[in-house]
C-alpha cells in the first residue's frame, strides 16, 4: 500500500514539473492585436467630435473582430484578416468600400498579408473587382505557389477561387468623388490625399505572429501606380519571435527604406526596442521627404505605435484591454 502511494505521489510530482514553465520551456504568451486606420494630418482642429466618435467606434469594431478570434484560441492570421475586413467594409477608411479614386476615376486596390511561422506571404496590387482585397492576398498565399498577383491576373485568380466580386463602382463614395475633383482641379494633393492605409498585427496563443495591410492608394494616383502596401518588407512583415509590422504613409518612401523589414532586422540583429527600431526606420523615411506611421508587435505581444505625422488612427486589444487613440498627443506605446 505504502509503495503504491509513493509511486502515485512521485507520478504527480513529475507531472507537475513537466507542466510548470521553466527557463528552458517558457509559458506560451497570451494573445494580442493592434490595428491602424491610416496616418496623416489628423488633429482636433480638423476632426469634429462626431467624426472622432465615428472613427473610435470603427476602430473598436475592427479590434473586437480580431480579439474574438484570438480569445477563442484562433490564429493570428485569422485575426488580422478579420480586423482588416471590417475596415475594408467601412467607408471611413481608404481600403475597400470608400477607397480613394485614381486620376481616371476608378479604384485600384492593394493588400498584403504575412504569417511569422515560416514567413509565408501573399499580396495583390491593382485589384478592381474583389470586395475584400485582404482575403485575396491570403488566397494567393494559401492557394497558389506565388507571393503576388497584380492587375487583371489578380482579379482572375480571385474569381477563379470563389471570392466575392463586385463592380468597380461599389467602392465609390461621394466623399472620394469630391476629393478626386478637388485634386484634379487644384493639381495638388494634401497630406490626407496620400494616406489612409489600414492594417493589423497580432500574436496568438501559440506564439505565432501575423501582419496585414490594405489600401486604396493615393487620391488621383496614376492608373497602375503601386505603393508600399502590397510589398512584403515595405509595409508588411512578420517573423515569429521577432516582430510583426504594418505600415501606413507615403508609399514611395516606405518602399525605398524597406520600412517593415528594416524594423524587424533592427530588432533581431541590433537588439533595438520596438519603438527604437521604428523610430530609426521612420527617421530614414523623413530624411527622404516622407511621413507616415507603423504598428509594431514583438514576439511577446508588446505593441508600439510610432508615427511622424500629426496623427494616426490606432488601437490595441489584449485580455482585459481595449484601447484606441487618434491624435499625436495621446499615448503612443502600449502593452509594456
Amino acid at each position: 500500500m505504502l509503495r503504491n502511494l509513493l509511486i502515485a505521489a512521485l507520478g504527480a510530482a513529475l507531472a507537475a514539473c513537466a507542466s510548470a514553465p521553466t527557463e528552458e520551456t517558457p509559458a506560451m504568451p497570451d494573445w494580442s492585436i493592434a490595428i491602424h486606420g491610416g496616418a496623416g494630418v489628423i488633429t482636433r482642429d480638423n476632426l469634429s467630435p462626431d467624426q472622432e466618435a465615428a472613427y473610435t467606434a470603427a476602430l473598436e469594431t475592427a479590434l473586437q473582430a480580431g480579439a474574438q478570434i484570438l480569445e477563442a484560441g484562433g490564429s493570428a492570421l485569422d485575426a488580422v484578416e478579420a480586423a482588416v475586413v471590417v475596415m475594408e467594409d467601412d467607408p471611413l477608411f481608404n481600403s475597400g468600400y470608400g477607397a480613394v479614386m485614381t486620376a481616371a476615376g476608378t479604384h485600384e486596390l492593394d493588400a498584403s498579408i504575412m504569417v511569422g511561422d515560416g514567413r509565408d506571404a501573399g499580396a495583390v496590387a491593382g485589384v478592381t473587382t474583389t470586395k475584400n482585397p485582404i482575403r485575396l492576398a491570403r488566397a494567393v498565399m494559401e492557394q497558389s505557389e506565388h507571393v503576388m498577383f497584380a492587375g487583371p491576373g489578380a482579379d482572375a485568380f480571385s474569381a477563379a477561387h470563389g471570392l466575392e466580386q463586385v463592380d468597380n463602382s461599389y467602392f465609390t463614395t461621394e466623399r472620394r468623388k469630391r476629393a478626386l475633383e478637388r485634386v484634379l482641379e487644384s493639381r495638388a494633393r494634401t497630406a490626407a490625399d496620400r494616406h489612409g492605409t489600414v492594417g493589423a498585427v497580432a500574436l496568438d496563443r501559440s506564439g505565432t505572429l501575423a501582419a496585414a495591410t490594405s489600401t486604396g492608394g493615393m487620391t488621383a494616383k496614376a492608373p497602375g501606380r503601386v505603393g508600399d502596401s502590397p510589398l512584403i518588407g515595405a509595409a508588411t512583415y512578420a517573423q515569429n519571435g521577432v516582430c510583426a509590422v504594418s505600415a501606413t504613409g507615403h508609399g514611395e518612401y516606405f518602399i525605398r527604406v524597406g520600412v517593415a523589414r528594416t524594423i524587424c532586422s533592427r530588432i533581431e540583429l541590433a537588439g533595438d526596442s520596438l519603438e527604437g527600431a521604428a523610430e530609426t526606420a521612420l527617421g530614414e523615411v523623413a530624411a527622404l521627404g516622407g511621413d507616415g506611421g507603423v504598428i509594431v508587435m514583438g514576439g511577446d505581444g508588446e505593441v508600439a505605435f510610432v508615427f511622424n505625422s500629426e496623427g494616426m488612427y490606432r488601437g490595441r486589444a489584449a485580455p482585459g484591454v481595449l484601447e484606441t487613440a487618434i491624435f499625436a498627443e495621446e499615448a503612443e506605446t502600449a502593452g509594456e
